[in-house]
């Protein structure tokens, strides 16, 4: 079975922004062989702040509806709501690794979902977080690490 992979919204957004020309065809890979193998993963935070950058801060943009098009495409990853056990974990997390909050929050969710890798270039790529491995997939080839 394919490990499960926690997609934080940097990646999102890099696939959709035509400036990143380094980064842009990088994301669609991984999201392609994500989407492929159904390994990709998500919360309900990730949506939101997708929906937000892509529709009022990218430019360009997509309008609402294409972003609620996209959206709609995504909530097949199951993303995951945060409840009172993840909050508790994410204010953990915060003090164990010196997480921000937002980023414990990331980590703590997609520690509830039971996955094994976190693609974001936010935090240090190669970080073993209690069993959670930080991917950069600006630092790895999609193909070297979307299946262990």
């Amino acid at each position: 079975m394919t490990a499960l992979v926690f997609v934080d919204t940097d990646i999102l957004l890099y696939a959709r922004d035509a400036s990143e020309t380094v980064r842009q065809p990088i994301a669609r890979q991984w999201l392609d062989g994500l989407w492929k193998d159904r390994s990709g993963r998500l919360s309900y935070q990730v949506l939101h702040e997708y929906y937000v950058t892509v529709t009022r801060k990218l430019r360009p943009g997509l309008s609402p509806e294409e972003a609620q098009a996209d959206v709609r495409d995504l909530l097949t990853w199951r993303p995951t709501r945060m409840d009172a056990a993840m909050l508790e974990d994410a204010w953990w997390l915060e003090g164990r690794f010196l997480l921000s909050h937002w980023d414990a929050l990331i980590v703590a969710a997609a520690r509830a979902l039971g996955c094994r890798r976190l693609l974001t270039e936010d935090l240090q790529h190669g970080q073993d977080l209690d069993g959670l491995l930080v991917v950069d997939p600006f630092d790895t080839a999609a193909q070297d690490t979307a299946t262990t």
